[in-house]
């Protein structure tokens, strides 16, 4: 097999293309755990918001990407609920993880005001 990278050309064998494929799948599927919600970058592009430390399908949600993900954070008002972050898709306790780890990823300039009703703020971007 042969790849080009940077416009040089490499001869690969099938044990190497296999450990390269396995590698390239390793760095893009990213996986970070918070204090109640992991973040998961699929090697598909997707990203899941899981509650940590459960396997159940009912306790995750998928996004297409974690640009989608991005797209739902830049549209909530300063201010948000999880009644904020509704979606067809997203059931009430759904709706609660999303919030938890919107507060919980660094890469998301909020963080929790309220517990009852759960309430994030974002926070002004810092430079």
């Amino acid at each position: 097999m042969t790849v080009s990278v940077a416009g040089r050309t490499h001869e690969l064998t099938r044990a190497e293309a296999v450990s390269l494929r396995e590698s390239l799948d390793d760095s893009l599927a990213r996986h970070r755990e918070f204090v109640r919600t992991t973040g998961t970058h699929r090697p598909d592009g997707s990203y899941v918001v899981a509650r940590r430390g459960v396997e159940s399908a009912g306790h995750r949600r998928v996004f297409d990407s974690f640009e989608a993900l991005r797209d739902l954070f830049d549209a909530l008002p300063t201010s948000f609920t999880a009644q904020d972050v509704d979606s067809p898709a997203l059931s009430g306790r759904r709706r609660h993880l999303v919030v938890r780890h919107l507060a919980e990823n660094p890469d998301f300039a909020c963080k929790l005001v309220a517990r009852q009703p759960l309430t994030a703020e974002k926070r002004p971007h810092q430079r």
